[in-house]
Order: C-alpha cells, then sequence, then structure tokens
C-alpha cells in the first residue's frame, strides 16, 4: 500500500489522502493526479476527464436502475421490491464484484455488516422501488399507493423514504421530511397493515399516510426495516406493489 499525497488543486482527490495499492495510483498517475504537482491538465485531458465523467455517471446509474446482476435480483417474482444480496465487502469467492460496488455506492453513503447481512432481529434491511406495479419509473406528479401488511416484521420501527433519482439525496418537497416511519403516526388498518400514499398532494382524509413527491421529478423509495424478523428473511411476510391511483 501507498500513502498518496494530493495534489493541489485535484477535484478527484481534493482535501484527502488515500491509502491505494500501485494498480490503483497507476491509474491516478494517468488522469495527472500525482503527489507534489499541481492539477493541470491540457485541452485534451480536460475533454477526457469530461466525457468520463458523464459515461461513468450513465455506467452507473444503469447498473443501479436497471440492474441485471444477480446480486440486486427482485426479492419476489410478483413484486417490484428488489434488495441488495452481495455480502458488504462485495466480495465473492475471491471476486470483487465491481457491478455491486458500483451500484451500492452511487446509490448508498456507507455500508457495514449489519446492513448488508444482518442477522435476524438485528441490524437492517433496505428494500427498494424504483418502479410501479406495471413497470414505469415512478413520477412526482402521478398518485401512487402501497400497503404493508400486518405485522410489519421489524422489532424495532419501519420507514418508508423518498429519494431523488438525479442526485440519490431526499427528495425536497414542502413537507421537508422524505418520507414517514411507525414511530411518526401513520393510521393502520384493522389487521395491523399500512397503507401509503405518494404523490403531490394528500388524498383527502389520507395526511398521516402521505408522502409528497414533487411534479416534474423522479424518485425511488427504500423501506428501512430496523430489527427485520423472521417472515421478512423467509419471504411469508410481502409488500404490496406500488400501485398508480387514478383521480
Amino acid at each position: 500500500m501507498r500513502v498518496l499525497t494530493v495534489p493541489s488543486g485535484c477535484p478527484v482527490l481534493a482535501a484527502i489522502s488515500l491509502c491505494v495499492k500501485p494498480s490503483k495510483y497507476a491509474i491516478s498517475k494517468t488522469s495527472l493526479c500525482v503527489g507534489g504537482r499541481p492539477f493541470s491538465p491540457d485541452a485534451r485531458m480536460k475533454k477526457l476527464l469530461t466525457e468520463a465523467v458523464a459515461i461513468g455517471n450513465a455506467t452507473a446509474r444503469a447498473i443501479a436502475f436497471a440492474p441485471r446482476r444477480e446480486s440486486f435480483p427482485l426479492i419476489f417474482p410478483d413484486r417490484q421490491w428488489r434488495d441488495f444480496t452481495a455480502s458488504y465487502d462485495f466480495m465473492n469467492n475471491g471476486e470483487m464484484t465491481l457491478d455491486s460496488r458500483t451500484l451500492w455506492y452511487y446509490i448508498a453513503i456507507g455500508v457495514s455488516p449489519s446492513m448488508g447481512t444482518p442477522p435476524v432481529g438485528q441490524g437492517s434491511v433496505y428494500p427498494m422501488l424504483f418502479r410501479d406495479s406495471k413497470g414505469n419509473y415512478l413520477e412526482g406528479d402521478k398518485t401512487y399507493s402501497v400497503t404493508l401488511p400486518g405485522p410489519v416484521p421489524a422489532r424495532n420501527f419501519w420507514a418508508l423514504t423518498v429519494y431523488d433519482s438525479q442526485t440519490r439525496s431526499l427528495l425536497e418537497t414542502d413537507q421537508r421530511s422524505a418520507g414517514l416511519d411507525s414511530n411518526s403516526g401513520p393510521k393502520a388498518g384493522p389487521n395491523g397493515s399500512y397503507t401509503v400514499w405518494f404523490g403531490p398532494r394528500a388524498p383527502t382524509g389520507k395526511e398521516s399516510n402521505w408522502i409528497q413527491t414533487m411534479p416534474g421529478t423522479k424518485y425511488f423509495i427504500l423501506l428501512r426495516l430496523f430489527g427485520p424478523l423472521e417472515p421478512w428473511f423467509n419471504k411469508t411476510w410481502k409488500p404490496g406493489d406500488l400501485e398508480q391511483v387514478v383521480d
């Protein structure tokens, strides 16, 4: 391992020092990020780096939002929910699964064993929805609903959160919460189920179970189960698909 000194003005490695293997250090040198030297790419290199950012972003988006890897499969054959099944270190029999790592870090920031492969009743799981029941990507000007059958298999609590598909950050809305959870007072059905609505306006009488979205913005949904219980792991509990509500 080699400690890489951050070159002055390098936007790629700005303000950080990295421990990198020789192979990665060699790659960094090809982009002029070399310790002790100013970062001053010529016109050709600027063009290449600009193109690389666009291509890299498009590749990561395709891997994340239209995945084909077995590490991000549909959880149920009749649902659109996906779950990350790779190990937290992205290793598979000695192979670094690069698509899995790209997918995770394009959507998320950090990872730990309790997030990747938690034991029953501990840690958390993060099933995700990118599409509605018809297979269409989610649009902020439409209204949808999803039902979580009761009881929801979470020892601690559960949460539904919406993220902007462009930034992968919390969706900015007038509601200023980007989601709700079982501690925020949603109304349950008689069997302990919860139906939650997503859309630019709350359906009448459903305000406590509504998550605001923004017209003109695409988004995706994370369901967090904190302390997931056995029905999640053996798949005897299935969240409903996201259904578009026709006004």
